[in-house]
């Protein structure tokens, strides 16, 4: 007795199938490699072969620094309020992205503590947006006694999607009697201390 012979059709089916299942497990292999081209080349993360198996570390790029920005540092007080107050730098260049730090001074010049508060701005306007203080003195009020004077630091930095056509960036302090919280201190010794009783 003679076996039947398999249809043709259903010799291609079967190919067909084993063609699938073939290309699948290819692929299946090439996606790890894929991948880590794709990770390296294209975003920059390098895949580590770690104990624990892969780890994706951010591959280190050095900084930019083929960029620098002008900041220029200004302070004034309001004429109601009795200190000193200016910039102890007046320019500084720095690179977009790095932390820097900036100090001003202050000397309260009256006879008795005084609270006040500074109002920052920045010059011009559309740079405001791009610069980030991470530590100001403008943060809270400060209270200076009686011939007090302060080094008050800034930290900031330039966000390096600062516009291309904008090198300097003006930041101007301007500080204000803080009349609320100067009353609220204690009174009758000149520094703003209690006075002794007798």
């Amino acid at each position: 007795m003679n076996a039947t012979p398999t249809p043709p059709r259903a010799n291609a089916g079967l190919l067909k199938l084993v063609g699938v299942v073939v290309a699948v497990f290819v692929l299946t292999f090439s996606l790890v490699p894929l991948y880590r081209i794709a990770c390296e080349k294209v975003f920059g993360i390098r895949i580590e072969r770690g104990p624990g198996g892969y780890q994706a570390a951010k591959a280190a790029a050095p900084p930019t620094r083929t960029r620098t920005v002008r900041v220029e540092f200004d302070g004034s007080v309001n004429s109601k309020l009795p200190w000193s107050f200016h910039p102890e730098q007046l320019t500084m260049d720095v690179v977009p992205g790095e932390l820097n730090e900036a100090k001003y001074f202050a000397r309260n010049d009256s006879e008795r503590a005084i609270v006040g508060s500074a109002v920052p701005s920045v010059a011009p306007a559309r740079a405001s947006g791009y610069f980030n203080k991470t530590e100001c003195f403008c943060f809270t009020a400060q209270t200076l006694q009686a011939g007090e004077t302060r080094d008050m630091p800034l930290r900031f930095i330039v966000d390096p999607n600062l516009p291309a056509d904008v090198s300097t960036i003006t930041l101007s302090y301007t500080f204000y009697k803080n009349d609320a919280l100067t009353s609220e201190l204690p009174a009758g010794a000149p520094n703003g201390t209690p006075r002794a009783a007798p």
